[in-house]
């Protein structure tokens, strides 16, 4: 220390020496001497202008390109509090453990811990994620920047580095003022894949930057104990810096819908090392997210949030709150005060399916057609499939199907056994079986069936180990390569369980014929429109399914 302090000194000295011997010579000179001297400053003076116009072009430049697209949002700016926050408890509880260490961060350091530095949320779309992080921040009374990943990203390679520094120099900052910081960023998976060697960009067109910007995120995340303020720097400057810097509390919450390709120096301790799975909410989470939007408008006794719950298994907050949302809007659109079950049911028919297009001018034997093939997925479907319930089959035009049969399911379901999937394949075989027995002929609509009750035999053959062998197509790495070397054992597979359902549909030919005539009648039926058919037939209801074989 005391040397680099006499390097300075040294220095200073010279320069001080320099200038009082070029004011001894230029008063010694006289005007000669003060022309040249004069004349000298100008042409320094012009090449200086001359640099610094070009340096403020390209600081100008960079400046535009380096801004950041981000949203700071200042404590008590959402209002989002924890009970905004529904459907996943247990994410609520975690999430005020965060909450209490970023209040006591002070009381935290002083048993000597250190504040978390990252949070990686996971799971698919629309479960909240994003909205957890504002909770959160707007509990813990700290500031919040929501940024896009992608935004990073730049044709200019280090501009993208630039924008990550300024995001996290401002967030120490607030950090200093209200005694913490949340940075919330989306997508992180578009900046933080694994590193590949030699995926990193280079050149003036880094394309992104490659590995540079996710180094720059590494770096900023977990930086060295340092006060990059301009009076700290000042007194290292002059060598009176004693004090050890302290690391602002930022905390940087990241979410991303494909965890498996982060790169592992995000995940270590010091970084990402706290994961929370976000996924769609069960069936008491459902109930419990209906109840807060359903009571922020007004519906008949009708539609209630248990009933809306079991309708939207494997529904997301995001997908709940947008069906609630059309089931206003279609009671609106038809001169209604209030919403009611009806609404609800077109307002999930329209988001899963598409717009009702019917084709009018679609000839009576096509029509025909489509109606025995929906009548033999229905026939399967009520027959078969014990755990699911029918919601709707019609031959009316959505989206690109020419018809459907579509089922829900009763409760979650969280795994299948060997006969569940073999029924699944039947259902899917069925419309073939029907056309084949009744209609004298093959059509061309099977395609997508075909499709997956191939996936699903190659599964049940090749993945699950629920044939003769233990084999495991994942082993090959290949899908394509596991369903050729299975195709032999596929296709017998297909041929028996497409002789079990043609069976099936024969013995039920009564209810075949009356569900394709009412769909051509009506265009379509409701589940509960199917069970009064099968009552009407056999005056009983659905019976146990019948035994499948493999």
């Amino acid at each position: 220390m005391r040397r680099y302090q006499w390097i300075k000194w040294r220095t200073f000295i010279l320069w001080l020496a320099a200038l009082v011997f070029t004011g001894v010579l230029l008063w010694v000179g006289g005007p000669t001497y003060w022309e040249i001297a004069l004349g000298i400053v100008g042409v320094v003076m012009q090449l200086l202008f001359a640099i610094m116009f070009m340096i403020i072009q390209f600081v100008a430049l960079f400046w535009f390109l380096a801004r950041g697209r981000t949203y700071w949002i200042l404590p008590g700016e959402t209002g989002s509090t924890w009970d905004d926050y529904r459907g996943n408890p247990e994410i609520v509880e975690n999430a005020k453990r965060i909450v209490t260490l970023l209040k006591g961060v002070k009381e935290f350091k002083e048993m000597g811990g250190e504040a978390i530095r990252g949070l990686l949320l996971c799971g698919p779309p629309g479960t909240g994620k994003s909205y957890l992080a504002q909770v959160i921040a707007n509990e813990a009374q700290v500031p919040f920047a929501y940024a896009s990943a992608p935004s990073f990203q730049n044709m200019f390679f280090g501009v993208g580095n630039l924008k990550v520094m300024g995001l996290y120099k401002k967030a120490r900052k607030l950090a200093n003022v209200y005694g913490a910081c949340i940075i919330f960023i989306d997508e992180i998976d578009a900046i933080g894949m694994s590193r590949q060697a030699g995926s990193g960009g280079g050149g003036m067109f880094g394309m992104g930057g490659g590995s540079g910007l996710l180094n720059e995120l590494l770096l900023q995340m977990d930086p060295p104990n340092i006060d990059n303020s301009r009076f700290a720097k000042l007194l290292r400057s002059l060598g009176l810096r004693r004090k050890k810097a302290e690391r602002p509390p930022v905390l940087t919450v990241a979410a991303t819908n494909l965890p498996d390709v982060l790169d592992s120096a995000l995940l270590r301790p010091g970084r990402f090392d706290r994961q929370l799975w976000v996924d769609a909410p069960d069936y008491d989470g459902r109930v419990d997210v209906f109840q807060y939007y359903l009571q922020k408008v007004k519906l008949e006794s009708t539609l209630t949030p248990e009933r809306a719950a079991l309708d939207t298994v494997g529904y997301s907050p995001a997908q709940i709150k947008h069906i609630v949302n059309e089931s206003v809007v279609i009671a609106h659109q038809r001169g209604a005060q209030v919403a009611s079950y009806e609404d609800f049911r077109a307002a999930m028919e329209t988001y899963e399916w598409g717009l009702k297009q019917p084709l009018r001018s679609m000839r009576a034997d096509e029509k025909r057609n489509i109606a025995y093939h929906e009548a033999g997925h229905a026939v399967a479907q009520y027959l078969l499939k014990p755990h699911d319930r029918i919601w709707k089959v019609t031959i009316i035009r959505r989206g690109g199907a020419l018809g459907l049969a579509a089922t829900k399911p009763m409760h979650e379901r969280y795994n299948r056994s060997d006969s569940e999937i073999l029924a699944e394949i039947q259902v899917c075989l069925a419309a073939r079986a029907v056309e084949e027995e009744f209609l004298g002929k093959k059509l061309n609509g099977v395609t997508s069936d075909l499709q997956q009750a191939t996936e699903m035999a190659g599964a049940y053959l090749g993945m699950v180990g629920m044939g003769d062998e233990l084999f495991s197509w994942l082993a090959l790495g290949s899908r394509a390569d596991g369903l050729k070397a299975l195709r032999p054992k596929i296709n017998e597979l297909l041929r028996d369980q497409m002789l079990q359902v043609k069976k099936l549909v024969r013995e039920r030919a009564d209810f075949v014929h009356a569900i394709a005539e009412e769909l051509l009648k009506r265009g379509d039926l409701t589940g509960e429109e199917i069970e009064q058919i099968y009552v009407r037939l056999y005056g009983h209801s659905r019976p146990e399914p019948p035994k499948i074989k493999p």
